[in-house]
This record gives structure tokens, C-alpha cells and sequence, in this order.
């Protein structure tokens, strides 16, 4: 046994620095360890009586220094559990990572003693106790459980900024708060790990919590949290529908309420893994996760953010069920946007993907809506959402389908198309709907011709009116004139 040399007063059962209070028994002595308190016990700090040790999640109280622990190859196996405890008890400890000179020996200490803890778990050398497993996630939760600071838009009031166009904040505690990850990250995918036990301290609201922490800016935090997350959801079963609703709702809030959110991407990652296992026949409650949360996600300004990510969420649903192409693409339809060309384009690329693994009896389904809304991109004056449009006929398996529905499709677009060529700016975009024509005039020289005597029939009848137009308000203007004339004469 260690010599203790804890310095100051004995504590008494009411002393707040009393470790007993932090979930800690009294029976181990500390040793090795010097932590000097103030004489005022810190704000917020539980009272003796306010439940049992177990049931506490300690704040750790003020301090002032710290003193390393012996290493875990240095103490006897017998000895390992407990210093185990002594060292979590010493990462309980927070420190100001604000002013980089403050407490810079203790901040080493906390590094140092937190890279022993990943190394303990990690090497599976000793299997932790199930005291020593709720002592564990205590510390963890001290550590990572906090109110973040305010987002940038929260301060200044400006839109929501790709974060690849702004600098994103960096969490000053992140070379301590890293390592407390890391140790979680290996606590979970530990083959020692018991979900039996490991459930009790890693339950509802601690992965509720962790949840929360997504909105945090710090790119580097959400990866973590993505890892770890997409872990305990791959481990504990039990947890799954909980996990997939708290997702859920984190959706409405951000699509029906706030707009704003640092981790959509990182969520949306998780789920296309999750989609990916799902099992078939498709359960009901997953199709409406489909139509109520994803679809949906279009709506929000900031899509561009997480784009990439729904799209692939999206795309894993009709290539599990080939029957939701259908509702995909009358989904994209109803949050088409209607003056954000940036967003076009990206509807128009995640469109391709989804008509990729569309079959032709879904494509007949919705093929009427969907080509009269590529016949509004493809007149498009911002050349490229019109070229992205047109892109389209460069896809295999989405030309079979047209040419299969040609009837139908050239119809509707033709009009479209022969705009293009006789007024769009843009000389790419004027290339590309030649193409488009000739490839539809190679496909069907009759009913391509049947069209143009019906676009020809149409432009002459509109013009037929608009001379008619111009005809009756020049008559207006001759009996206005004439009017004018004799009021003249009168007076």
C-alpha cells in the first residue's frame, strides 16, 4: 500500500472535499496524489445528504495543484483497480483552458494521467471492476457534458456560413477532451465491455446528452461523436429505437423550428450506415422516418451544409426499396426551391442518383410532374441549373427510361427545348439541348416531327393572338385620339 500524503485536515463526513462525495470509497486511500482545496467548497457542489455516493455526479471542488500518480506498470496487479480510481478521480479536476498560462503543470498531469487511462482500457491487460466502469463514465460525463458556447450567428446575428468558408471554433480544452473521447471510444468497442453492465451508466440520458453535443462547432468534437455514437448503436440493440427517435427530433426542431445546427452532416452519416442494414421487407416505421424527417431536410437554407450526406441517406432507401422511388421524387418535387439556384443544382444531382436505382413502373408513376419541372430548369436563365439539367441525358439508365416513356416526355419538353435553341444565352447550354433534340430525333423521327407541328401550331396561334392583342389596343388608341380631337374642338 502506498504511503498517503494528502495534505490539510482529515475530512470530516460533512467536508465537501470529503472524495466519498465524488463516488470514490473511503476505504482507498489516495496515494501519491497532493490536491490542495480553498476553505470554500465550490458552488453547485451535492450535499452529504442529497443521495447516495453512487447516485452523485460530482463537480469537482476548486483546486489549486495537482500531483501525478504512480504509472500502472509500476503498482501490483492487486493494486491496479484502485489506482484506477485515483486517477479518474484526478481527471474529475477542471481546468481553465481560457488563459493558456494558467495551471500548466496540472494541465500535463490531467494529459498525462488520461493517456495512462486510454492505454489500461485499450490494452485489455486487467478487466475494470463494474465500480470502476461507473466511476469511468462519471468522469467522462464531468468532462464532455457542458454547455457549449454561443455559435457565431448567436453573437452577431449573420446567416448560417458553409464551414468551409469560415474558420471553424476550436474548443480551447480540446487536447484534454480528446482523450476523454478517445477513452469512451474505447470503453465501447472493448470486447471486455459487458453491454449487460455498461447499459446501466451508458443509458437514455447519457446518450440523450451526448446527442446534444452535436451541435457543438467544433469539427473535430462531431467526429468523435459520430464514431462513438454509430458504436454504441452497433452494440447496445436496446438503445436503437431510442437513438433513431432522439434522431428524429432533432430533425423537426431543426427543419420545423431553428434552421440551425452544427452536426446535421454527422447525423445524417450515422443514419446512412443505420439505412444500410435495414432489413426487408421495409418496416413501416422506417418509411415514415423517410417521409416525415429526411424529405423534409431539403427545406432548410443551409442543405448545402449536409447535402451530400442526406442525398446518400436518400439514395440507400430506394436502392433497399426500389418502391420508394415514387415518393423520393415527388418529395424532392414538393421542396423544390423555386429562386435558389445553388440548391437546383443540388436537387438536380441527388434526382440523378434516385433515377438511377429507379424502376420503370415508379418512373411512369411520377414522370408527368418530374419532366415538367426539368422542362422549368432546363429555360433556366442560370446556365447552370440549365446545364445540370441537361446533364441528365448523359446518364445510360435515365435515357432507356425516356426513350421507353417517349411519348409522354417529349411532349413536355420540347417546347422547353426549342427555347433553348432559339434564345438561351449561354452557348454550353445551347450545345447541349442540340444534342438533347438530335438524340430525341434519332430516338423517334415521328413523333419528333408530330411535335414540332404542334410547337409550330401553337407559336402560330400565339402570335396570331398577339397580333390580335396589338390590333385591338391600337384601335384604343385611334378612338382615344379621336376623342382628345373633338374634346379640343368643343372648348
Amino acid at each position: 500500500m502506498f504511503k498517503k500524503i494528502m495534505k490539510g485536515r482529515k475530512p470530516s463526513k460533512s467536508d465537501p472535499n470529503d472524495q466519498s462525495l465524488y463516488g470514490f470509497p473511503q476505504r482507498n486511500p489516495i496515494a501519491n496524489v497532493v490536491v490542495n482545496h480553498s476553505s470554500r467548497a465550490g458552488p453547485g457542489l451535492p450535499s452529504p445528504n442529497s443521495g447516495s455516493p453512487a447516485s452523485v455526479v460530482a463537480t469537482p471542488p476548486p483546486m489549486f495543484s495537482i500531483e501525478p500518480l504512480p504509472l500502472f506498470r509500476d503498482v501490483p496487479v492487486s493494486e491496479r483497480q484502485n489506482l484506477f480510481l485515483r486517477k479518474l478521480q484526478v481527471c474529475c479536476f477542471q481546468l481553465d483552458f481560457n488563459d493558456t498560462m494558467k495551471s500548466v503543470r496540472e494541465k500535463e498531469i490531467k494529459r498525462q494521467t488520461l493517456l495512462e487511462l486510454v492505454d489500461f482500457i485499450q490494452s485489455g491487460s486487467a478487466k475494470i471492476t463494474e465500480n470502476c466502469q461507473e466511476e469511468m463514465i462519471k468522469m467522462i460525463s464531468i468532462n464532455i457534458f457542458r454547455c457549449l458556447p454561443p455559435a457565431s450567428h448567436e453573437n452577431t446575428g449573420q446567416e448560417v456560413v458553409d464551414p468551409e468558408e469560415d474558420d471553424p471554433y476550436l474548443e480551447p480544452s480540446w487536447p484534454h477532451l480528446q482523450l476523454v473521447y478517445e477513452l469512451l471510444l474505447r470503453y465501447v468497442v472493448s470486447s471486455d465491455t459487458d453491454t449487460k453492465i455498461a447499459k446501466r451508466y451508458i443509458d437514455h440520458s447519457f446518450v440523450l446528452k451526448l446527442l446534444d453535443l452535436f451541435d457543438s462547432e467544433d469539427p473535430r468534437e462531431r467526429e468523435y461523436l459520430k464514431t462513438i455514437l454509430h458504436r454504441i448503436y452497433g452494440k447496445f440493440m436496446v438503445h436503437r429505437p431510442f437513438i433513431r427517435k432522439a434522431i428524429n427530433n432533432i430533425f423537426y426542431r431543426f427543419v420545423y423550428e431553428t434552421e440551425r445546427h452544427s452536426g446535421i452532416g454527422e447525423l445524417l452519416e450515422i443514419l446512412g450506415s443505420i439505412i444500410n442494414g435495414f432489413a426487408l421487407p421495409m418496416k413501416e416505421e422506417h418509411k415514415l422516418f423517410l417521409v416525415r424527417a429526411l424529405l423534409p431536410l431539403h427545406k432548410p437554407k443551409p442543405v448545402a451544409m449536409y447535402h451530400q450526406q442526406l442525398s446518400y441517406c436518400i439514395t440507400q432507401f430506394v436502392e433497399k426499396d426500389y418502391k420508394l422511388a415514387d415518393t423520393v421524387i415527388r418529395g424532392l418535387l414538393k421542396y423544390w426551391p423555386l429562386t435558389n439556384c445553388q440548391k437546383e443544382v443540388l436537387f438536380l444531382g441527388e434526382l440523378e442518383e434516385v433515377l438511377e436505382a429507379t424502376q420503370g413502373a415508379e418512373f411512369q408513376r411520377c414522370m408527368v410532374p418530374l419532366f415538367r419541372q426539368i422542362a422549368r430548369c432546363l429555360n433556366s436563365s442560370h446556365f447552370q441549373v440549365a446545364e445540370r439539367a441537361l446533364f441528365l441525358w448523359n446518364n445510360e439508365h435515365i435515357v432507356s427510361l425516356i426513350a421507353q416513356n417517349r411519348n409522354v416526355i417529349l411532349p413536355i419538353i420540347f417546347e422547353a427545348l426549342e427555347k433553348n435553341i432559339q434564345s438561351h444565352w449561354n452557348q454550353a447550354v445551347h450545345g447541349l439541348t442540340v444534342n438533347v433534340r438530335k438524340m430525341f430525333l434519332d430516338m423517334d423521327a415521328e413523333l419528333f416531327e408530330e411535335c414540332q407541328n404542334q410547337y409550330e401550331e401553337k407559336e402560330s396561334r400565339a402570335k396570331e393572338v398577339e397580333e390580335q392583342r396589338e390590333l385591338t389596343w391600337k384601335r384604343l388608341a385611334d378612338v382615344a385620339e379621336q376623342r382628345r380631337g373633338e374634346d379640343m374642338v368643343t372648348v
